[in-house]
């Protein structure tokens, strides 16, 4: 059915195959490997396309399974790279002590094999980052104590503990390289930069004072930028230093464009932060009292957002995009932002889609 004529939704073409069949079931995971045709699935949701407790190894040119591993419990995520593959299981059984095992394997399909597993802390959001650069082998999973986080350093065959946080880990994340692990509390008010070889803390950064849920962190893959977005519907960017010095990075300045405003969702607002430092580079806000930080409580010494923007208070994921100083965020209402910043914390939407209608929106 031609639906381009029809001016009701993006829709624009409908129809069955030859059989008007499809293979039914939910799919809880997916994670695509880059932007090649191999994809990991875990079937999820009231009928599961498959057994919540496999990873499926799917090879979208051949539209086949192409290989399987089996748990004992039910996968909670799965991270990939194009040598390893990451599986972080939740809680099997309570004789299971609340260990729980992360299992790192050897990513040719035609031949799986365990090479690492990792017993770790009650882990029901499936908490693990793995570098994706070849050139260093890196992943990071909690601990066996509450708030610590593991790293293994393959190449260098050497272990890591870091006691990031007194409370349980909400979120942990690996830059680029594997160099710098960016971790958070379910307290949800800041965010640890540590060395991941040394175990040293580089950074500490403050999302705000009230608690909060942090639902993601991300590095950029190319600039000395962090992003991360919470239950309060606010995305903040964050300048970070130097590796090795106490320097902010300097940030491209970046001529914002705009969309007709009837595009754009009411509920949006933008915003930037009070800012010390000069105009040429970003640099974090900061109280104007934390030049007596030696006196003064932490609060008052902390580094926080140089830019911010709003979105709706739903559960939402947030990445650098492609171009300069920009971002993305997409929401678990189907809702997709795109938003570009500069040095000065001005930040603009300039992309807006809905790829989920529910039924408040009709």
């Amino acid at each position: 059915m031609n639906l381009s004529r029809e001016q009701q939704n993006e829709l624009l073409f409908v129809g069955f195959n030859q059989d008007s069949d499809f293979s039914d079931g939910g799919i809880g995971i997916v994670e695509m490997l880059f932007r090649c045709n191999i994809l990991a699935i875990v079937g999820g949701g009231r009928n599961p396309k498959y057994p919540p407790n496999k990873v499926m190894i799917w090879d979208d040119h051949q539209s086949r399974n192409i290989g399987e591993l089996s748990f004992r419990s039910e996968v909670k995520a799965v991270k990939l790279r194009r040598d390893r593959y990451d599986v972080s299981r939740g809680r099997a059984t309570e004789q299971d002590l609340r260990l729980q095992l992360l299992y790192v394997l050897a990513a040719k399909a035609s031949d799986l094999k365990l090479v690492d597993h990792i017993e770790t802390l009650a882990n029901p959001k499936g908490l693990c980052a793995l570098c994706p650069n070849l050139s260093n082998t890196v992943l990071a999973c909690p601990g066996v104590t509450r708030g610590t986080v593991r790293i293994e350093l393959y190449d260098l065959r050497k272990t890591t503990l870091i006691t990031a946080h007194e409370a349980e880990l909400s979120q942990i994340c690996l830059n680029v390289d594997g160099t710098r692990l960016a971790t958070a509390s379910d307290k949800g008010t800041l965010i640890r930069i540590f060395d991941t070889q040394s175990g040293q803390i580089t950074q500490e950064l403050r999302r705000g004072a009230d608690r909060a849920e942090i639902y993601s962190i991300c590095f950029s893959p190319t600039a000395p930028l962090l992003a991360c977005s919470s239950d309060k519907g606010t995305v903040h960017v964050f300048s970070l230093t130097a590796e090795g010095s106490g320097q902010s990075f300097s940030c491209d300045q970046t001529t914002m464009g705009s969309v007709p405003a009837q595009s754009l969702p009411s509920h949006f607002s933008a915003g930037s932060a009070p800012r010390s430092g000069d105009d040429d580079g970003t640099e974090n806000s900061k109280s104007s009292l934390s030049f007596m930080r030696g006196l003064l409580p932490k609060y008052f010494s902390s580094e926080w957002s140089f830019a911010q923007f709003r979105v709706p208070e739903t559960r939402t994921i947030c990445a650098f995009g492609t171009e300069k100083n920009t971002i993305v965020v997409v929401g678990a209402d189907g809702s997709f932002y795109k938003a570009v910043f500069d040095a000065n914390g001005e930040c603009q939407n300039t992309s807006y889609s809905k790829f989920i209608q529910s039924d408040e929106d009709e």
